[in-house]
């Protein structure tokens, strides 16, 4: 229960088809009382009304040393690489579907629920994961990186439902959640002040701005503060004989600690025919062949691109893309798909 109205109403549905329901709010980030990043306190609030209005008794767990040890350290570690990573992926593999998992079990439990929007079929003890009937809200993206293990005792009650319904049935019931705004971000930062927040842990080293011909245009606050793609906050002004289009970040030189950039939405050097990752962690029961052709995606929200996933040595593979792909980030997820099933997924580590 996250104090949200997706596991609100997954709760009630749960209740409704019989199953004897319990709620568990996990808090995994210590604060400050007067630190405004998170709303733990409010979302614990609702959750507690929430699970009132239902009936259900509500346990309240904390996890925030596992949280750091798990999630929190390697994402100041890959931020300290240049690389921009995606915590909430390693909270669902580390916290939700671990964590959660094993004291749920300890409480009991046959199975854990979330909001989560998408699908698990269990057969033998392993879980195949699915896309959920609401494709814009569907998140499998995120948990890709999951056990099978986990995902058999997993319950996803919303895997059949639209965002739209979910909040219909919020508000019939008179949940409190019923109209409660999406959390979006990162978990233990909010959706706001992220650089203020990054500073707090890691050092900023300024260094040059340079074009993709190598003429300085500008000053940079930090490598870490920047993503390829990016367009907003650069602070580049007018340049001299330059076009009139927009920056955009397009390369990170870590040795000489230069962010790269060019102009125009669609700059070669924003795109890349192929990626190299590390090891693949496939939801598939039987061995994988390799050269395999499939669709993947390389952030949330885009629809899959046909690919190749071909074996190198060292658990590395490679992945060409039937048409190039923009803004290619290392320290991201790359996530592959055979229609509606989700293969499974693996860290970018290189453009091509």
């Amino acid at each position: 229960m996250s104090g949200g109205v997706d596991s609100s109403v997954a709760a009630y549905l749960l209740k409704r088809e019989g199953y004897t329901v319990e709620g568990l709010f996990m808090k995994n980030w210590e604060q400050d009382d007067k630190d405004d990043f998170c709303s733990a306190a409010l979302d614990l609030a609702d959750a507690t009304h929430v699970c009132n209005q239902l009936g259900i008794p509500l346990h309240a767990v904390n996890f925030s040393t596992e949280y750091w040890d798990r999630v929190f350290s390697h994402f100041l570690t890959e931020y300290e690489k240049g690389r921009t990573p995606n915590p909430d992926v390693l909270c669902n593999k580390e916290i939700k579907f671990n964590a959660f998992l094993n004291h749920a079990m300890t409480l009991g439990a046959d199975f854990i629920a979330t909001g989560h929007y998408a699908k698990v079929r269990a057969d033998k003890g392993l879980g195949a994961l699915y896309k959920s009937k609401d494709r814009e809200k569907d998140q499998t993206y995120f948990l890709h990186a999951v056990s099978q293990e986990a995902l058999a005792k997993t319950l996803f009650p919303l895997g059949n439902l639209l965002k739209s319904e979910v909040r219909s049935y919020a508000k019939e019931l008179g949940l409190v959640t019923h109209d409660k705004k999406d959390s979006t971000g990162i978990c233990f930062i909010g959706e706001k002040r992220f650089k203020a927040f990054l500073n707090e842990y890691l050092l900023a080293i300024p260094g040059d701005i340079k074009t993709t011909e190598g003429v300085c245009i500008g000053k940079h606050d930090g490598l870490m503060f920047y993503t390829l793609g990016q367009r907003q906050g650069l602070g580049i002004g007018g340049v001299k004989q330059g076009l009139e289009e927009p920056w955009y970040v397009v390369d990170k030189e870590i040795k000489s600690n230069t962010l790269v950039v060019a102009q125009g939405n669609n700059h070669p050097s924003l795109f890349s025919n192929g990626l190299l990752c590390g090891p693949i962690h496939w939801l598939i029961d039987e061995e994988v062949p390799l050269p395999l052709t499939c669709h993947a995606k390389i952030r949330y929200r885009q629809t899959e691109e046909a690919c190749i996933i071909s074996p190198l040595r060292d658990n590395q593979h490679c992945v060409m893309f039937s048409t190039p792909q923009r803004a290619v980030t290392e320290g991201q997820y790359i996530v592959f798909y055979e229609k509606n099933r989700c293969l499974g997924g693996a860290t970018i580590e290189q453009r091509i």
